[in-house]
C-alpha cells in the first residue's frame, strides 16, 4: 500500500484556514464528506470520538486523525495544510499545520495500522515536511505525497 493508493487529487487542500483543533477536524470531515458521500457529521463525530482516546497530534507540526467509517470499501486519506498552525494537543506541544486524515472500513484491522504507519513514516521525514510547507498548489502537494508514498518503506 502506498500513499498514492490513499489519495487522489481531490483529497488535497493546501489552503485551509482554521483557528482550533475542532475546526480542523470539521474541515477534514466536510472535505471527506464530499469525496466519500458520507454525512460530514458522522465523519466529524468519528474523528472526535477517536481524539477522546488521545490526541492524534504526532509531533513536528503533524496530526494524523483517523477513524473507521461504515460505508467505505477501501482505505482513504485526506491531506490538509493549514494556513496558520493551531494548538492540537500534540505530544511535543508544537502547533500543527499538516493534517493527514486516514479513514478505513470498519473491518480493515491490520490494514488500517499499516496505513497509519506508512503515513507516519512519510511525515516524519524532515525534507517531506519542509516541501509540504513550501509547495503552492494542490497538484504539487498531491504529486509529492503520491510519489513519496510509493517509495516509503
Amino acid at each position: 500500500m502506498s500513499l498514492y493508493g490513499l489519495l487522489d487529487r481531490h483529497s488535497i487542500n493546501g489552503h485551509v484556514s482554521v483557528n482550533s483543533k475542532r475546526q480542523a477536524l470539521q474541515a477534514v470531515a466536510e472535505h471527506a464528506a464530499k469525496l466519500f458521500k458520507i454525512d460530514a457529521e458522522v465523519i466529524f463525530n468519528a474523528l472526535v470520538d477517536r481524539e477522546k482516546q488521545g490526541s492524534t497530534g504526532v509531533g513536528l507540526g503533524v496530526a494524523v486523525p483517523h477513524a473507521a467509517l461504515a460505508g467505505l470499501t477501501q482505505m482513504r486519506g485526506i491531506f490538509l495544510r493549514l494556513e496558520t498552525p493551531i494548538d492540537y494537543d500534540s505530544i511535543d506541544h508544537v502547533p500543527v499545520d499538516l493534517v493527514f486524515a486516514l479513514f478505513a472500513p470498519p473491518e480493515s484491522g491490520s490494514e488500517h495500522l499499516r496505513a497509519l504507519a506508512k503515513v507516519s513514516r512519510a511525515l516524519r521525514q524532515k525534507s517531506m515536511r519542509e516541501q509540504l510547507r513550501a509547495l503552492d498548489t494542490n497538484d504539487a502537494l498531491y504529486a509529492l505525497l503520491a510519489d513519496s508514498g510509493a517509495h516509503a518503506a
